[in-house]
């Protein structure tokens, strides 16, 4: 897979994310990328809508969306801040390799907008850390340490 350089263009849309993550429906949590300091801090935006498939049996008649999914989302964003900063992680797949410190602060619904910031915290080769908090209405909803290691 090859994603062409970021040519500094914000906001980046579906079709750009698509061309740098390999996810798809349903497992594509991440819609736009609003705001990016290459190589320290992204900015994503999630739109969470009745219509995501985890919906239907968590929770029938209470739809929550799983924490696993906003660490996901989180992760997918940190992806694309590691892709657009360091052209060797280009075409590979990150795979988590931990998630620490994790908070779940506020429940996440349908017609929510979850605002993903994420904060690089150091690079070794081809393992990441960084920091993450996911927003709803400017009230944190989760936060994590993300740990990811490039295949």
């Amino acid at each position: 897979m090859t994603t062409p350089a970021f040519d500094g263009q914000l906001p980046i849309d579906i079709k750009g994310i698509m061309a740098i993550l390999p996810h798809r429906y349903p497992f594509l949590l991440v819609d736009r990328i609003v705001e990016l300091e290459q190589g320290k801090t992204i900015t994503g935006i999630k739109n969470v809508t009745m219509n995501e498939p985890f919906f239907q049996g968590h929770f029938p008649g209470e739809p929550v969306m799983p924490g696993v999914l906003i660490l996901e989302a989180m992760a997918q964003v940190g992806s694309i801040l590691a892709c657009l900063s360091d052209q060797e992680m280009i075409g590979r797949l990150a795979y988590f390799a931990g998630v620490d410190k994790a908070r779940f602060r506020r429940v996440v619904r349908p017609g929510d907008q979850l605002v993903l910031k994420l904060a690089m915290i150091k690079q070794k080769g081809k393992i990441i850390k960084m920091a993450g908090q996911a927003f709803v209405d400017e009230h944190l909803a989760t936060e994590a340490e993300l740990m990811a290691s490039f295949a």
